[in-house]
């Protein structure tokens, strides 16, 4: 353990000393979580979405772009389950030393700080709120959007016909999210504040099994062909106990970091959750019609590289 966090104290350093990356506000003894990318930073960050974004739009004729806003109708979020304890944390408290934490993180039933007895665990939404109009009262509450891929749900018709497309298609997004954790940690993998690269596949639901096990195979492959060692890599298949709220199925790929195996891309067979919910919600009719009407290759994955981050759903 103390290997480990000299490892990552002089990664945080050197991230630094050479202008990429930097503690937010730190001028005011920093804000919690938030992180500034410095000159070299925000050029590897800025090309890292480039060469993302032309690999997933400009060389797939059925995969285009979205940019949706970050701040939508709450009801958004009520229909896609985030309001909802689906997206909650259980959080406990140190009754000495007040030190909180995610109880799923914890190994043992006392304080790792000072060894002390905890509260009972309550759950703890990880939805930002923040208040649009003059008035700060319950009918201007909005969200800062929790993750990108509700944008592209609610867009699901407006892309559909003004691009015509038929399925197979995919629409990608680059953009912040927001999740008010309450154990952030290791410097930039989990933050308050961060951005996604994020893929929604739309098939057919017979065609979904086939199209999972592509997007396993080709993603993980991906990471090998980047030069990423074989051994720092692994494959996670999560159990149904344990997987979001709306996948059928959920495979994480998993890189072996200083401080362990953490996830760095998922990939979700989301099934029709959150188009029939947005249906349910806004009593618009999202069903896609024309099925069928031509088959599908998936594209050969030595063709394409594509970014870590990713979530692919269908």
């Amino acid at each position: 353990m103390k290997e480990q966090n000299n490892l990552m104290d002089k990664i945080v350093s050197l991230c630094k000393r050479r202008g990429f990356i930097f503690q937010s506000s730190e001028i005011y003894g920093g804000f919690g979580s938030c992180y500034d990318f410095g000159p070299l930073g925000v050029e590897m960050k800025n090309n890292i979405k480039k060469a993302w974004w032309e690999e997933m739009t400009r060389f797939h004729e059925n995969i285009v772009g979205l940019d949706a806003a970050i701040l939508m109708s709450p009801r958004v979020w009520e229909a896609s389950g985030h309001l909802t304890a689906g997206f909650a944390d259980e959080l406990v408290e140190c009754k000495k030393c007040h030190h909180r934490f995610r109880k799923d993180l914890l190994e043992k039933n006392k304080c790792p700080d000072c060894g002390s007895q905890l509260t009972e665990p309550r759950k703890f939404n990880l939805m930002m709120k923040t208040f649009v109009g003059p008035l700060e009262d319950e009918a201007s509450v909005t969200y800062l959007r929790a993750e990108t891929c509700q944008g592209i749900y609610v867009n699901f018709l407006n892309v559909l016909n003004s691009s015509r497309l038929k399925i197979p298609f995919g629409v990608a997004q680059i953009g912040k999210a927001f999740r008010n954790e309450i154990t952030p940690g290791n410097f930039i993998y989990r933050t308050r504040e961060f951005e996604q690269m994020e893929l929604q596949w739309f098939c057919h639901p017979q065609e979904a099994d086939k199209f999972f096990e592509y997007w396993k195979e080709a993603r993980a492959r991906w990471y090998l062909d980047l030069g990423i060692k074989k051994e720092n890599l692994r494959t996670i298949e999560i159990p149904p106990e344990k997987r979001a709220h709306y996948a059928k199925k959920q495979v994480d790929i998993e890189y072996k970091f200083p401080f362990g195996w953490q996830e760095i891309e998922g990939i979700h067979n989301r099934g029709d959750w959150d188009l029939s919910n947005h249906s349910k919600h806004s009593s618009q009719d999202l069903k896609y019609a024309g099925e069928g009407e031509k088959d599908y290759n998936p594209p050969t994955a030595s063709s394409h590289k594509w970014a870590p981050k990713i979530n692919v759903g269908f």
